[in-house]
Formats: structure tokens, sequence, C-alpha cells
């Protein structure tokens, strides 16, 4: 187990917010528009697909098997489902499932969401095309074990995402004293910073898996105006992505 208690019970209080735009989720309504356009695409180079027609058409990842670890209200899953990926949701907390079940059914999208972690979810040999573990690694008790897990669900020539909070003393004074204390763009505890994860740290705990790592990208979020967009520092936010050549099949 991986999940924390705290953790899930904090998430099950926010459950029912997931999908109001104004409303305690909007830094990551924000943040997920500016993620999205950038998954879509590094998917699109990565495995061949037409990047025009995949950022262009709601049929551009028709074919790909995606599984979003941490999946939470089901933000990803469900803009991943809209280009016609086939999605899998996993999230520990039952109201964050509960959540994008319902949204899900209300838009009239087909997202597989399955309550627990990967390895009581999902079958042995289930294996994926796309893996996203988006602001989740901050979140668990054991980041080298959650990301191996992850990365054994990868096929090969797969890619693997990973976003989170760098642990600096500019992360703690941008995302926790402002976000959650003078400005509040996000509720009081959501974030510890001891949990959160260095570069070095993910490269470290990846370096088994024999992934190579094609992207490091900052992130910056102006919560006054609440606008997200890309930058060269990431000392606060950042995401990562790692591929799987064709011929890796990493065995544990």
């Amino acid at each position: 187990m991986t999940a924390i208690a705290a953790e899930i019970e904090r998430f099950n209080r926010l459950s029912a917010t997931w999908w109001d735009s104004r409303g305690p989720m909007r830094p990551l309504h924000v943040v997920n528009a500016l993620r999205l356009d950038f998954i879509v695409e590094q998917i699109a180079s990565h495995l061949g697909h037409d990047r025009a027609n995949a950022l262009g058409g709601l049929s551009g990842l028709s074919g790909l098997r995606i599984l979003d670890v941490g999946c939470g209200g089901g933000l990803m899953s469900e803009a991943l489902a809209r280009y016609g990926a086939n999605v899998v949701g996993v999230d520990a907390s039952p109201g964050n499932v509960a959540a994008a079940r319902l949204h899900a059914q209300s838009q009239n999208f087909t997202v597989d969401y399955r309550l627990g972690e990967p390895a009581e979810v999902l079958s042995p040999h289930e294996r994926f095309d796309v893996v996203l573990a988006l602001e989740v690694v901050e979140h668990v008790s054991d980041v080298p074990t959650f990301l191996a897990a992850a990365v054994d669900r990868l096929a090969p020539g797969g890619m693997l995402f990973i976003s989170t909070i760098d642990r600096t003393f500019k992360s703690f004074a941008v995302a926790i004293v402002g976000a959650e204390y003078l400005l509040r763009v996000l509720p009081r505890g959501t974030h510890q910073w001891a949990m959160f994860v260095r570069p070095e740290e993910l490269r470290s705990a990846l370096a088994p898996s024999k992934l190579h790592m094609n992207n490091l990208r900052g992130m910056r979020y102006l919560p006054v105006v609440h606008k997200a967009s890309w930058c060269k520092d990431t000392k606060v936010n950042y995401i990562a992505t790692f591929s799987r050549t064709p011929h890796d099949n990493y065995e544990h």
C-alpha cells in the first residue's frame, strides 16, 4: 500500500468540488487545460499518430490504452477519453471515483474508473500505451514503490508522464505559504512540503526501469489571474516524461 489514509480522507472531503471550475479545484482546471495539450502533443509525436488529427479531432488517440493513476475526479481521464483513448482511471479515494463516474455518465463518456491501488484493481497482464501520474507522487508514502508499479504497466514503446512539485525553498513559499495560506487558492493542508519530490529523485527511482527521460518542463501558475504557462524553472511545479523503447520490456 502506498496510499496514505489521511490523504484519502482529505480527498473524500473535497470530492464534491472536483468539477466546479470556480471552486477549490479551480487551479487544477486551469493547469489541466495546459497539460492536456502538452500530453496529447507528446503522445502524438512519440507514438507516431498524426499530430494535426490528434490535436484537432476527437478520435486522434483512438486505439490507445491510457492508465491515469491517482485520477482524482477524472479531469484528465475524461479529457483524454474525448480524444478517443481507452482510459482506465484508478484512485484510492471512494469520493473521487464516485465524482468521476458521475460526471462521465452525465457527459455520456465511457471511462473505466476503478477504486483502489493499481496492484489491487488491475489484472496482472494489463498493459498501457501511456501511464499518467499527475499530482499524485507527492501524496504517496513510498515513491519508488509507487513508480515501480506504474512502470510495470507500461507496454513496450509506452510513455510515462509524471507531474509534481519540487522540494525547494521556493516551492514552500509559493505552493504552501502563498497558495494555501495567503492567497487561499488551495485548501490548507493540500500539500506537505516534506513529501514534494525532486526531479533527481524521480530519475533515481526510475533508474532500474531503464526508461528514457524525454522532457522536463517547469510550469508557472499565476493565482490572481488564474493563468498557467510553461517555463524553464522547475523549482516549483514541473512535468517529466519518460519513454520505453519498443524493445525494452523490463521485468521485475
